[in-house]
């Protein structure tokens, strides 16, 4: 519902290239328990629920986009000769991507409400990963040599 209130999904009726979805539980944040021998140790704890959308059909169907990521300390490099630093907030990156009017059906998954289209990208596309990546470069193009 919070997707549909975005304006990030919209209901339809294709469903040639539907996928399915499910409900997982997220793993988020880390506590100490005890085992059965008493000893402590760290466990994960799922406190949250997030929406996965099994793409693999579509997936298998996609031209691959090989974009080569950064290596992490070639970033730290270029960031090291910086005074500033300013955090960029991730979290719906993928969902500011507009997907291509025709290519909207493709992402199409159904849940026990209806079934839905995605407007922008969603993750579990094989491309995503790249095209964000992509997208972040041509952005801050003069910042990075």
């Amino acid at each position: 519902m919070k997707l549909l209130d975005a304006g990030i999904i919209y209901p339809i009726s294709n469903f040639q290239w539907v996928s399915s979805m499910q409900v997982m539980l997220k793993k988020f944040g880390v506590t100490v328990v005890a085992n059965v021998n008493n000893e402590l140790v760290p466990t994960r704890v799922q406190t949250c629920r997030q929406v996965c959308i099994n793409y693999r059909k579509l997936n298998t169907m996609t031209t691959k986009d090989y974009f080569p990521l950064p290596f992490f300390d070639q970033i730290l490099e270029c960031l090291a000769r910086h005074a500033y630093y300013s955090f960029l907030d991730g979290y719906f990156g993928y969902n500011q991507i507009s997907i291509a009017h025709e290519d909207q059906k493709k992402a199409t998954f159904t849940c026990p409400f209806s079934t839905f289209a995605y407007l922008r990208m969603p993750y579990g596309l094989c491309n995503a990963l790249a095209t964000f990546q992509r997208c972040m470069l041509s952005i801050f193009s003069e910042m990075i040599k």
